[in-house]
């Protein structure tokens, strides 16, 4: 049963404790040690730098979020402006980013509880041993993970606030005795502590940068939610933005006291860091506030972890959970709990795949750096993304809008891929494991994706034509006409396939040439009448197309001709007569040999309108690649006037009771995912296919059906549509998908 989640209830407050679980504490708890280590106390510079390229990063996320507060982050605007191909490899990607930063943070905790513990007096030798080793921070990782999961199926989880609350406690505190500190240590001593200022050089600045940037991670996790967020508009924008403001607002005085008065007279931060990568934030509380400034680190980096976990975890299940209703993940992710409103499946899959990288990576330096590396190509490519649909959106100024464009957006680009270019040469492993996670991704996606996420992308294109406009497509459908009766409903036909506004249809006019005066008189006049006609079901339509009229003496290589000179993706064909061996010939012909899809429309009498067909029948014999176009054409009449649709399966008669359970299962979740409206799903059990199917087109007022693929031998109009169209007088559409 796929339950809508829970109305918004996430407020300003809610939003920003999203962001801050996943941002403050964790990160620089995790990694500091490593940014000191490789540059000194410029380390502050790098996460000055790191917050400048994030502040930036944060606006472009903030006017997608606020255009389209929909859950599921990058993937649901790569998936708007993008092909339904790309969004997947994007969205591919920002899931194992949210999967890599919880693989960190539960790593972190158990690292930072197996200190703690470590810290006590252990009588039993085993015990003493055990902690002492890599499998207790794995088990405890592994045992917060199952917690969270737990927790995330009982409730939305915004943002963990009491775990919130009791970080930034601690850390106020552990600045401010640091701050006091500071103002009775000598000025000299302070200077002394901060030379060399750049101990690693400018590139050690940039070292830095790269291993700490998913420190900034967190932000971003506001725009995976804002499908529940109230009054997404205002609120996201200024939840981002206090999200950074609050990070900043802890990291730069943090590391500044730690850096200055965390070390010994004499010592430089550079060599404490690099004997001590992980504790080093823990023994300079030591240094100048004694055990209760060690014990703070400990505390506020447990509860910096949990909430980060518990963050990314949430995160991540709902960027599976858009995914798969988009069919480019198992629709099974996409099932969500009736009770909870809480999409338990996309949790449970997630929280699985982090257990399985809690156990692969060997320690948080590792995660951390992968992390960094996927976050910093999910944020270029969502400063390409936003600039993508600011260009091609036609709204101005009715949401948030980054400032100085597109100066802010490609610097903020620029900026994300070379830090991520560094991290991916500095640490090869990073690569490495982001390289394997997306040539697994292209395997699944090709084998088990692709064809149902075709389909279900072509029906959202039909359904809100406003995507083909953010995706900046412009098809081009080629009409001939002939019959001016028939124009009205052979524009709507058009209409689905190049959508208002966004889409051109070419009107074609074809005049046979003749010597005797009086007949080409009448073909002109004809051809005016068609023309006109054609135009004004157009103009009513929405369309504005182009009409050319040519004259020729073979239709059907002129059509095929004007298909290959206008490049033209479809091309809609009316026809009344199949049973003439000249035109099922040439239509045997044409669908061979051009590069477009071929739609044919037999319509029951002249001046049929389609708007009577109440009764909708569209067999379904499985999915090929020309369910596309059905899924658009079968949409577009859905969302124009709601008519009765029906899919229909016919079975061998010999099927058993559990394959129809089966069937009929699948193809209610097909039915269900292509028209958003009240559809029924029927199989019927038949030996005999094209007897069945004629009886039930009968009592349809117009059927929709896909053709099977065109050969040297086969042929695209096979024995069952030859025969729909020659024993019944019902309304069709025949749907060619070409595969050049």
């Amino acid at each position: 049963m796929n339950t809508p989640l829970s109305p918004r209830t996430i407020g300003f407050f809610g939003a920003t404790g999203i962001g801050i679980g996943a941002m403050v504490g964790g990160g620089i708890l995790a990694l500091a040690g490593v940014a000191f280590a490789v540059s000194g106390p410029s380390a502050i510079l790098a996460f000055m730098l790191n917050g400048l390229i994030a502040l930036v990063t944060a606006l472009s996320f903030a006017e997608m979020a606020a255009a389209n507060p929909q859950s599921g982050g990058t993937y649901t605007y790569a998936k708007k402006a993008l092909t339904v191909q790309t969004a997947f490899g994007v969205g591919w990607v920002v899931w194992f980013a949210s999967l890599v930063a919880a693989v960190l943070y539960a790593l972190g905790f158990g690292a930072f509880a197996t200190f703690a513990i470590q810290q006590f007096p252990i009588q039993n030798e085993a015990l003493h041993v055990f902690v002492q080793g890599h499998s207790a921070t794995v088990i405890l990782a592994l045992s917060a993970l199952a917690f969270y999961t737990y927790r995330l199926t009982r409730s939305t989880g915004s943002g963990g606030a009491f775990a919130n609350i009791g970080k930034l406690a601690v850390f106020a505190i552990l600045i401010a005795g640091g701050l006091a500190v500071m103002i009775q240590t000598p000025f000299s001593q302070i200077t002394s502590s901060l030379d060399p200022f750049f101990s690693g050089g400018f590139s050690g600045v940039i070292a830095a940068m790269g291993y700490t940037f998913i420190a900034l991670q967190g932000f971003d996790l506001i725009a995976s939610a804002a499908g529940e967020i109230k009054n997404p508009e205002r609120t996201i924008p200024r939840a981002m933005v206090a999200t950074i403001l609050v990070g900043l607002g802890i990291y730069i005085p943090l590391l500044f006291v730690v850096s200055t008065i965390g070390v010994i007279p004499g010592e430089h931060i550079s060599v404490l860091s690099a004997d001590n990568p992980e504790t080093v934030i823990a023994l300079a509380a030591q240094e100048f506030l004694g055990a209760f400034g060690f014990w703070l680190v400990l505390v506020a980096g447990i509860f910096s972890m949990l909430s980060a976990l518990q963050a990314n975890v949430f995160a991540g299940s709902r960027i599976a959970l858009s995914m798969a209703k988009d069919r480019t993940l198992s629709h099974h992710l996409s099932v969500v709990d009736p009770t909870f409103g809480t999409p338990n499946r996309a949790i449970y899959a997630t929280a699985l795949i982090i257990a399985l990288l809690v156990l692969a990576l060997p320690n948080v330096a590792a995660a951390g750096a992968a992390s960094s590396l996927i976050f910093l190509l999910t944020f270029a490519l969502a400063h390409i993304i936003m600039m993508l649909m600011r260009k091609r959106s036609f709204e101005d100024g009715k949401t948030f809008r980054v400032p100085f464009f597109p100066v802010l957006p490609i610097l903020g680009m620029v900026a994300c891929f070379a830090l991520a270019g560094f991290q991916a040469i500095a640490v090869p492993a990073a690569g490495l494991i982001a390289l394997m996670w997306l040539l697994a991704g292209v395997v699944l996606y090709l084998v088990f994706f692709v064809n149902r996420a075709t389909v279900f992308d072509a029906s959202d294109e039909a359904l809100n034509p406003d995507i083909l406009r953010l995706r900046g497509l412009s098809p081009l459908v080629l009409m001939p006409i002939a019959n001016p009766a028939n124009a009205e409903s052979m524009v709507f036909v058009a209409n689905a396939l190049a959508p208002p506004v966004v889409g051109r249809v070419l009107l074609l006019s074809i005049v046979i040439p003749t010597d005797e005066e009086h007949s080409l008189t009448a073909r002109l006049d004809a051809n005016r009448d068609a023309m006109q006609q054609a135009l004004r079901a157009s103009f009513d339509s929405g369309l504005r197309p182009d009409a050319l009229t040519t004259i020729a003496n073979e239709p059907w290589q002129e059509i095929a001709r004007v298909i290959k000179v206008h490049q033209c993706r479809s091309v809609l064909l009316g026809l009344s007569n199949f049973s003439d061996l000249r035109t099922s010939e040439n239509l045997e012909h044409l669908v061979r040999e051009v590069k477009c899809d071929v739609v044919v429309f037999r319509q029951p009498f002249s001046g049929w309108k389609i708007n009577e067909a109440n009764k909708i029948l569209i067999p379904v014999a499985g999915f090929a690649s020309h369910d596309a176009l059905r899924a658009r054409v079968a949409a577009s009449l859905w969302r124009v006037y709601q008519p009765d649709i029906t899919f229909l399966q016919i079975m061998p008669g010999n099927s058993s009771k559990a394959q129809v359970d089966k069937q009929m299962e699948k193809l209610t979740r097909f039915a269900g995912r292509m028209i958003p409206g009240k559809t029924e799903s029927k199989i019927i059990l038949s030996d005999d296919v094209k007897s069945e199917l004629i009886e039930q087109t009968r009592n349809h007022d117009l059927v929709i059906m896909g053709l099977g693929p065109a050969g040297t031998k086969a042929r695209a109009f096979g024995s069952v549509p030859m025969a729909l169209a020659e024993e019944t007088n019902t309304a069709l559409i025949f749907i060619s998908k070409n595969s050049a």
